[in-house]
């Protein structure tokens, strides 16, 4: 690198020149940043004839015509020779002036507002051997290229100014093939079919057509012709990563474990960057600005968080990045990955599916993951952070639960390593501590309901082949107590079938089956808990706040027998005091419920026949009102209800009892 440096010093060392120089790199590889803090300091720093010499710098990216470029040149050269501006600078230790101070500056000058009355030194205005123009971004400018270098050669060759270009060729060259393709075309068929070769079979008509193109409209030869006569020398710059890794990763020496880490997965970076096949820093710079976000909550919510697993994380967040920004995928590539496990089942069906999607994600893999193992890969937080701009931290805490849950179990209670990974894969080492550690808390409760079952599997294995020194009966008081304490903290469990399934042990015990008997007579209690809680929270609603609790009934309670857990004579109180409205409203809506869920709400009917007769009572020798005709159409109705079960909802005794009651 210091031998490009040298070159291009050595060029404006030159006493006399009729040529410019360019400077040719890929977007993003630090050309701009090598002018900066490289090449300008340099310039700046020599002499001539015991002046220093200037440069003037100027982006053309956004240009749509050559007066803004005499405009910025002007703008330039009259602000540096300002003596005041100059000292405040070199007191203040600034190099360039900032773009919105130039435009201030500007416009003071022109309307003659001064601070010290200087007058402009047109001796120096007009030297220009202690000048060096720069041109930056030539393929951005919205002027057709050739001008513009049209444009410079005045500079050079008339004046002999020192100037450099700092461009993309790459990205120049495609833009001067695609500029206008559509007339281009147009006009390429038109000369074709007016030639008769239109239609000709020799050769396809694509490449006919473009070979036209080429030969009518060759501005690519246009621009090969002006630039051998004005550039003297083009200079490729493509740094050696390593040699500016340092320096990008010197801005987060704020953060001592930051930098670290980083620091200690350079090759990562380097790997990373290398495999997504482009030399944009500029996107590698973005995506470590993520990283920072992504570690410091990481750190913040998630310490201690595997190592390995922030790693993937980096390579991630890089490749990611790149994969979006530079333009190699549509953003909603991986919109519809929900998680690491969609991400893994899509490489494994890539193999024997026909789905660009999936082959898209196996090559992503096969690139970014080579010779990387890791489980989790795929990280649904960092892509929508990349994709969006907006880090969600429901997403985050979603992840990185199922990352503590199942990856990194270094940081997982000892019960839930027996649940989330296969037991052999616990050392020697630590099984003694895990296995006493798991007993204390299911001693103490502190396990849910549906866990300690799946644990008592795994520990009755356990002692059968001698791996702990509990019998099978000790190991079933232990547990039966420590159910009953967990079930006063747990909550019902609904896919009982499900969770017992993921049970890494092939054949139960007969042990096992009084567990879990014991266990469906405690959830069946929590069951009940459940709906009582419930039944409390919808029913209160009534009166006065009827919307509320349509609301509720409807998506909670149509399939549950939710009258079977609320008190008869509360709920004709409720019913009775809310207005005649909803009471047509309820009795409709009970009607439709038993139509639908007449199995599901069979076990309330003890309730409902109930609630039916208070109804009935109190209705007993009251005068006509409309409240009064709304509450007898509400009992009959619960008799429609009623009639639909065959079966007696009373034991028989009870039922017996029960009609000399009414008898």
């Amino acid at each position: 690198m210091e031998d490009l440096v040298e070159s291009i010093l050595d060029y404006v060392r030159s006493d006399y020149t009729d040529y410019a120089i360019m400077i040719n790199g890929e977007w993003g590889v630090g050309k701009t940043h090598f002018w900066n803090n490289k090449i300008r300091k340099k310039i700046e720093s020599m002499q001539l004839n015991g002046k220093r010499y200037t440069t003037i710098y100027m982006s053309l990216y956004g240009i749509s015509n050559l007066e803004d470029i005499s405009k910025k040149i002007f703008i330039e050269t009259t602000q540096l020779m300002d003596k005041n501006l100059r000292k405040f600078m070199e007191q203040t230790g600034q190099t360039t002036i900032p773009e919105y101070a130039k435009t201030g500056l500007d416009m003071a000058n022109f309307f003659g507002v001064t601070q010290n009355g200087d007058k402009l030194d047109y001796g120096e205005f007009f030297s220009t051997d202690d000048k060096v123009l720069c041109f930056d971004d030539l393929e951005r400018a919205n002027v057709d290229v050739i001008d513009i270098l049209g444009y410079i050669n005045n500079f050079v060759e008339h004046d002999h100014i020192k100037t450099i270009i700092i461009c993309n060729e790459k990205e120049l060259s495609t833009k001067l093939k695609s500029s206008n393709l559509e007339m281009k075309t147009f006009i390429a068929t038109y000369l074709l079919d007016k030639q008769g070769e239109l239609n000709t079979t020799d050769k396809p008509m694509v490449e006919k057509i473009q070979n036209k193109i080429e030969h009518v409209f060759d501005k690519a030869n246009d621009y090969e012709r002006i630039k051998e006569k004005l550039i003297g020398e083009t200079f490729d710059y493509a740094p050696k990563f390593d040699y500016i890794i340092n320096g990008i990763l010197m801005r987060y020496e704020s953060n001592p474990d930051l930098i670290r880490f980083l620091r200690e997965n350079t090759r990562l970076i380097i790997l990373t960057f290398e495999r997504s096949g482009t030399r944009n820093l500029r996107i590698l710079k973005h995506a470590l600005n993520d990283f920072q976000k992504i570690y410091e909550m990481v750190e913040k919510n998630y310490p201690n968080t595997n190592n390995r697993v922030m790693q993937t994380m980096l390579i991630f967040t890089i490749a990611i990045s790149f994969e979006i920004k530079a333009g190699k995928i549509t953003k909603d590539k991986f919109i519809n990955v929900k998680d690491n496990e969609e991400y893994k089942s899509l490489l494994v069906s890539s193999r024997i599916l026909m789905d660009n999607r999936q082959f898209y994600i196996k090559e992503f893999d096969n690139n970014y993951y080579y010779n990387f193992k890791a489980e989790y890969r795929f990280f649904k937080f960092i892509e929508y952070y990349v994709r969006t701009r907006i880090f969600d931290m429901k997403l985050f805490k979603e992840n990185m639960e199922t990352i503590r849950n199942t990856v990194d179990t270094e940081n997982l209670p000892g019960y839930k390593r027996l649940l989330t990974e296969e037991y052999w894969k616990i050392s020697d080492d630590e099984f003694d501590r895990v296995i006493k550690e798991v007993l204390e808390e299911v001693k103490q409760g502190n396990i849910e309901l549906i866990d300690t079952v799946k644990i008592y599997a795994y520990f009755s294995y356990f002692s059968r082949k001698g791996l702990i020194d509990y019998d099978i009966k000790t190991l079933k008081n232990v547990f039966f107590n420590g159910m009953n304490l967990s079930s006063l903290k747990s909550q019902y469990c609904k896919n009982v079938e499900e969770e017992l399934s993921k049970i890494a042990i092939e054949q139960f015990e007969e042990d096992m089956e009084e567990i879990i008997k014991h266990f469906h007579m405690l959830n069946n209690q929590l069951l009940d808990k459940m709906y009582k809680e419930k039944a409390e929270v919808v029913f209160k609603c009534i009166p006065m706040k009827m919307e509320e609790f349509y609301e509720k009934f409807d998506r909670e309670c149509m399939d549950i027998p939710i009258f079977k857990y609320y008190d008869v004579y509360q709920m004709f109180q409720r019913i009775s005091c809310a207005s005649n409205e909803d009471i047509v409203l309820i009795k409709e809506k009970l009607l439709n419920r038993s139509e639908k869920y007449t199995k599901q709400i069979e076990p309330e009917m003890k309730n409902i026949k109930q609630l039916k007769q208070v109804i009935d009572d109190y209705l007993k020798g009251k005068g006509q009102s409309i409240k009064i005709v709304m509450l007898k159409e509400f009992s009959k109705s619960l008799g429609v209800i009623l009639d639909k079960y065959k079966t007696s909802f009373l034991p028989k005794k009870e039922e017996k009892e029960e009609e000399n009651k009414l008898g």
